[in-house]
């Protein structure tokens, strides 16, 4: 690795930049609301483009235009499911649970508003909704870092014991030093980068081949079976792909940005400034995988990196058709995406240790200040762990991350969605339905599968479970509905 490489320097440039925004947020963070929720003053811009960036990890850049290169089109459908559950989400749950946490004791994280939603004094809703947090959040942490150290290993041959920590180190410090803050503001610039890097590629492979019909009729050639939504899909493959839509709902990382909102005026031009960028993104990245096929069955000299691995199709790309300089900032999106997903992740599992077990269960009435060290003292803890599980290079950990987010959809999931629109809904509802739902996909994923993505499942029963013990059980306190009737009077109040 050459340290004067233009591409290195842009890198290094982009990190140092996220640094500064890291110290920059620092002077914003006055207290453990801040630290954690950003003091709940996030734009529609912002709040639309971190939620954005938080969700679509080194997945968007890699793993969706890889799939796309090596199967054709009919990948393609887990990108609809995506795009028709985040709508979905933004639609039913944004507004409702920006205005539902307020209204709850102000609270601060999901284990904290489930708390305070049902009045649950046993305090059984908060310990294992923040077990699951911090179980699913630690493998989620490690393929973030993961994907980070391939990255460095695979572009600059950087070894993977560094890899690992060039990855992960920039990352922990911004979220370390200015928290919710400076994690909202490097993803919109993230997201921003990750936009720009995925619709400029597609057109300049289109201007290497000629244009677009040449494009189209190289793919036709390589394998007509490329336009085939349907190539080799049974039904229930194209349902399990969908069915990734489901967890939106059960997210902590991009529900937090909902919850941080300035106001519930804010979610509606968030909504539709979010949905634009993720289609966007999403278009972008099946155009770079589908375009790929035609570039190097044109260029087959070049093919041996992508004929190896897939999922290098966008990196090989920038690095052959942009001047250095250029893919140094085109690649900084792979980065981007990486570093978004990982801050997020890394400020939820902090803030569930901290508020949720700390403060909680040994400190109840710890200072402001004490919060935000412990808050901070967590993201090194358990970026560490993530660290340690990633440091063996054969790790499976990728491979987990359905896992994870099956789990944290089916768990999580229906108990948010059905809080916010059911005032009926009782606390050994929620607790009976989050059980039902993590049992349910490490159950089905184990023992049962049938070729069914687990999530599908797992929500449904987590639902259905939900509606009958709330139902067989007695209505919530008065102070339970009348505190729903009031938050969903303001929300409905913000759209007329």
């Amino acid at each position: 690795m050459s340290w004067n490489n233009p591409t290195w320097i842009t890198f290094v440039l982009y990190i140092l930049a996220m640094v500064l925004i890291g110290f920059i947020a620092y002077r914003a963070t006055k207290n453990f609301n801040d630290y954690i929720l950003g003091g709940r003053s996030l734009g529609s811009f912002v709040t639309a483009l971190s939620a954005g960036a938080s969700d679509m990890s080194g997945w968007l850049l890699m793993g969706l235009p890889g799939a796309i290169f090596v199967a054709g089109l009919s990948e393609s459908w887990i990108a609809i499911g995506l795009i028709i559950g985040a709508w979905l989400n933004w639609l039913f749950v944004a507004g409702r649970l920006r205005v539902h946490t307020e209204h709850n004791h102000n609270a601060l994280t999901l284990p904290d508003y489930f708390t305070h939603r049902f009045e649950d004094t046993s305090r059984l809703l908060r310990i294992f909704s923040a077990l699951v947090i911090l179980v699913f959040f630690t493998i989620y942490c490690a393929s973030g870092v993961v994907a980070g150290a391939r990255l460095f290993e695979t572009t600059f041959g950087v070894p993977y014991h560094y890899a690992i920590w060039l990855g992960a180190a920039a990352t922990i410090l911004y979220v370390f030093v200015g928290g919710f803050l400076a994690v909202s503001w490097t993803d919109t610039v993230q997201a921003s980068l990750m936009i720009l890097a995925l619709l400029i590629t597609p057109l300049f492979v289109i201007l290497a081949l000629g244009d677009l019909g040449t494009a189209m009729d190289t793919i036709a050639a390589q394998d007509p079976s490329n336009f085939d939504m349907f190539r080799g899909l049974s039904f229930i493959a194209i349902i399990s792909l969908m069915g990734w839509g489901l967890g939106y709902f059960g997210q902590p990382h991009i529900l937090v940005r909902f919850m941080a909102a300035s106001s519930v005026k804010a979610i509606p031009r968030a909504r539709r400034i979010g949905m634009t960028w993720m289609i966007l993104c999403l278009a972008g990245a099946v155009a770079v995988g589908f375009l790929g096929i035609a570039y190097f069955a044109g260029h087959p000299e070049q093919a041996g990196p992508v004929t190896e691995n897939g999922e290098r199709v966008f990196m090989e790309l920038v690095k052959i058709l942009f001047n250095p300089w250029v893919a140094g900032v085109i690649l900084s999106g792979v980065l981007a995406a990486v570093m978004s997903t990982l801050s997020a992740q890394l400020l939820v599992s902090s803030s569930a240790l901290t508020q949720d077990f700390y403060k909680s269960f040994l400190r109840k009435h710890a200072s402001e200040r004490e919060l935000v060290w412990v808050g901070r003292g967590m993201v090194l803890l358990i970026a560490l762990i993530a660290i340690g599980i990633a440091s063996n290079p054969d790790s499976k950990v990728l491979g987990l991350v359905a896992y994870a987010w099956a789990g944290f959809g089916a768990a999580f999931g229906p108990v948010v969605l059905i809080s916010v629109l059911w005032k009926r809904m009782t606390r050994n509802g929620a607790l009976a339905g989050m059980i039902v739902g993590a049992v349910t996909v490490v159950v089905w994923k184990n023992f049962i599968g049938l070729g069914l993505y687990e999530i599908i499942p797992g929500f449904i029963l987590a639902s259905l479970t939900i509606w009958v013990v709330s139902l067989m059980g007695k209505e919530p306190a008065a102070d339970i509905q009348r505190r729903f009737e009031v938050a969903e009077k303001e929300y409905q109040d913000a759209h007329i």
